[in-house]
């Protein structure tokens, strides 16, 4: 865990997320106030009025186990996010945002088979952009087949590999009237867009690095020389195995500059 943040910290890292969670307090403030009362704010499937909900119901929460329940992993998953893909960080929020906001309202209302009829529903809260950044995450790292971000894949999924069951309706699981509250069908498009987002921005950023001896065609006379020279000079950094010791294949670049000059 410790080598995964040896990395220069981003402030964009710590910026954003705490920008996103002052947003989802301020809004959840303005709900305590009736701002926003009834479904306004909320994204409504196939109505002109719930498309407003793609861009302010990941402001909205229920109650406040429901707006705790999404603070930390925003934080923690966005802080990943920004810190090992500032690249591309700011397009899969975005993205994550605004596509499962919009895949959740092209759904159909909930239509009961055996009577015909169908009830709106109305859909607030960030857990969509929650699904999309965890497995945007996870995916990404292996998509990329880099051993650093696998490592973030592996802290992902050791921290939220429960998620998985979100995607599915929480009436399979339980009676309770609670489990009709939770929108599985955000976390399902927010999965499903994260996967996407991981796929289409797998060869953009940190690439998996390649070290000297992965190119077997490799060879510079020059480089060679300035090898034995600094080896007749420094024959103790030999004395051992080389990974045991600092890596030694940096000395090559300083050797060229020192040979530049």
């Amino acid at each position: 865990m410790k080598r995964l943040f040896q990395d220069k910290l981003n402030y964009k890292a710590i910026f954003y997320p705490l920008l996103m969670l002052f947003a989802m307090w301020l809004g959840f403030l303005f709900q305590f106030y009736g701002f926003f009362e009834n479904c306004a704010g909320s994204i409504i499937p196939l109505t002109p009025e719930g498309l407003k909900g793609i861009i302010f119901s990941p402001f909205l929460h229920g109650d406040l186990g429901h707006i705790f329940g999404n603070s930390v992993p925003i934080f923690a998953l966005m802080f990943l996010l920004f810190q090992f893909y500032p690249k591309v960080a700011g397009k899969v929020f975005l993205l994550s945002w605004f596509l499962s906001g919009f895949a959740v309202w092209l759904l159909p209302p909930l239509i009961d088979i055996f009577t015909g009829s169908h009830q709106n529903i109305c859909i607030i809260g960030a857990s969509g952009i929650v699904y999309a950044l965890a497995f945007f995450l996870f995916f990404s790292g292996i998509f990329r087949w880099n051993t650093k971000l696998i490592g973030i894949s592996l802290v992902v999924a050791l921290y939220y590999g429960s998620l998985i069951w979100g995607v599915l309706p929480q009436e399979w699981f339980s009676d309770e009237e609670e489990a009709h509250l939770i929108s599985w069908q955000s976390h399902l498009a927010g999965a499903v867009i994260g996967i996407i987002s991981a796929f289409i921005f797998r060869k953009q950023g940190e690439k998996k690095k390649k070290f000297i001896w992965e190119f077997p065609n490799y060879y510079s006379e020059k480089d060679d020389k300035l090898w034995q020279n600094y080896i007749q000079k420094h024959p103790e950094d030999f004395n051992e195995i080389p990974y045991e010791k600092e890596n030694i294949w940096k000395y090559l670049d300083e050797l060229r500059k020192a040979k530049i000059k």
